[in-house]
């Protein structure tokens, strides 16, 4: 395998880790400058969760009925 060809593949994993660190400091910047809205999006992605869970039980529980 030639050098630049590895050089090549590693690229992909050096995107991925920037774009990682990235968004890890967005997050970050957002939590310490709007806290409030923050607190918001956890709640809202939690409650999205939950209804999505909620709304599978009730699938399946019509289903095995």
């Amino acid at each position: 395998m030639y050098g630049w060809e590895l050089e090549l593949q590693e690229a992909p994993m050096q995107v991925k880790k920037v774009a990682t660190y990235v968004a890890v400091a967005f997050v970050a910047f957002y939590l310490f400058t709007r806290p409030a809205e923050a607190a918001s999006a956890v709640n809202g992605v939690f409650d999205g969760i939950l209804r999505g869970a909620d709304q599978l039980s009730v699938f399946f529980t019509r289903v095995l009925s």
